[in-house]
């Protein structure tokens, strides 16, 4: 495995499970050091805090208990015992017993509800200042501890508080730590909500246009660089509006302008008489208007027409029945079901194109649509000679006509698929050519649902 293969796996994992949504990114950014912080917080604080605290509070206990371990040890009659009981039970609260002439019967240590903290800390500051046999025993049912002290005339049984023993204070701080990350998550989630709302309101009305759809009341809002984008964004979308307009007005110029010599053309070979010659001028002054009206079209656009929703088949079975009364045959394998957004007149027309180009060179067509998830795909085959898979991008090129597989009898001046793929663009989606099954080229469109 070479080094640049190395590098790329850890990468790879990253960006697969790293989310793809700026919020939840965003997010990520905030929440990873805060939830970092309080680790690292709650750690130096159980360790240099929490540790602490409990080890001094068992040293204390452990203290007192071998006081009274040594008192007993020295006069352990009954009376002596029950004033030393009395005492310790009003001033430290620990509840003293002493059981005469018994022995433990083993050193254990249970560790239940109290910890593992309190439980090493007890037994080591035990072992260190009582230096006796001893037994602990944790309860989870109260909060008492039970230390039991092996004396030389029997065991002494000491009942501590788990106040003398624990520190309330830990339970408060992660609390505080718990709470206070709840709290910066949701002002998080509050205020990334409200500057995300912008930017996924601006990626609609770009795509609102992508698509040929107008746009109305759009306003710039959230932080002034999104502001910026936004009023950017309006600023290219006025201009862009402003040059079809005036590419519009320009070609109907032009087209009138070159419409008007033709016409004058056409009206005097009319009154010419016919001959070889004449006839050929006629067919060249033909073959003129019939490349001015392509090359027209072609920057026209037609984007004139409001979108609207519709289901495919209406389109498809339209075109369908014109091109069976040419004697073709045609199949249609479109569900009523699929509904596409489009401006109806450029989209039938990008349909048309591709369902004349197939006509012109197979005996049989098919149209054919899928539904996916995110998208719609409508796939036009014909049976003819096909392409050569170098030219499927080639042939999108205005006024490229691909000589080898389609020759000059077949008309045309290379504008069909440009058409085609103008069109398709606008309304957001892509198309693009494939070696057909049928035996001749395959076009897919496809469509954003």
């Amino acid at each position: 495995m070479d080094k640049k293969t190395r590098k790329s796996i850890p990468f790879h994992w990253v960006k697969k499970i790293f989310p793809r949504t700026l919020f939840a990114r965003s997010l990520l950014i905030i929440v990873i050091p805060v939830l970092l912080l309080q680790i690292v917080t709650t750690l130096v604080f159980v360790d240099n805090h929490w540790r602490k605290v409990t080890s001094r509070l068992a040293f204390a206990v452990a203290g007192e208990i071998s006081i009274i371990a040594d008192q007993l040890d020295k006069n352990h009659s009954d009376e002596s015992t029950r004033r030393v009981a009395d005492l310790y039970a009003q001033k430290l609260d620990l509840l003293i017993t002493f059981e005469p002439d018994t022995k433990l019967e083993t050193q254990t240590e249970i560790k239940e509800a109290w910890g593992p903290f309190t439980t090493t800390a007890l037994s080591k500051a035990l072992d260190k200042q009582v230096r006796r046999p001893f037994t602990l025993s944790f309860s989870p049912e109260d909060n008492w501890v039970n230390i039991g002290v092996q004396l030389n005339s029997g065991v002494l049984r000491v009942l501590a508080l788990e106040r003398r023993l624990y520190s309330s204070s830990a339970n408060i701080f992660l609390l505080w730590v718990l709470g206070t990350s709840i709290i910066l998550f949701a002002i998080s989630v509050f205020f990334m909500r409200n500057q995300i709302r912008p930017i996924r309101k601006l990626a609609m009305m770009a795509e609102r246009i992508g698509k040929g759809q107008e746009i109305e009341n759009f306003k710039p809002e959230g932080a002034r660089e999104v502001r910026l984008a936004g009023r950017a964004f309006i600023d290219m979308h006025q201009r862009i509006t402003r040059q079809v307009e005036q590419r519009t007005t320009m070609l109907a110029g032009v087209s009138h302008d070159l419409r008007t010599p033709l016409t004058r053309l056409k009206l005097g070979l009319a009154f010419i008489e016919d001959s070889p010659d004449v006839k050929d001028l006629k067919q060249d002054v033909l073959d003129m208007e019939q490349m001015i009206n392509s090359y027209l079209n072609f920057l026209r656009g037609d984007g004139e027409d409001a979108t609207e929703i519709m289901p495919l088949i209406n389109i498809v079975t339209k075109i369908a029945d014109a091109t069976r009364r040419h004697g073709k045959n045609i199949h249609v394998d479109v569900a009523p079901s699929i509904m596409i957004s489009v401006r109806p007149a450029a989209f039938e027309r990008a349909i048309q194109n591709l369902v004349s180009n197939a006509e012109k060179y197979g005996d049989d067509i098919w149209v054919s649509a899928k539904d996916k998830k995110d998208e719609i795909m409508i796939i036009v085959d014909d049976n003819g000679k096909g392409l050569s898979p170098d030219l499927f991008e080639d042939v999108f090129k205005p006024f490229y006509r691909a000589d080898e597989s389609r020759n000059s009898a077949t008309g045309g001046v290379g504008l069909g698929l440009p058409i085609v793929r103008d069109i398709v663009h606008s309304h957001g989606g892509e198309v693009h050519l494939e070696q057909s099954p049928k035996g001749g080229l395959r076009a897919i469109i496809t469509l954003p649902a």
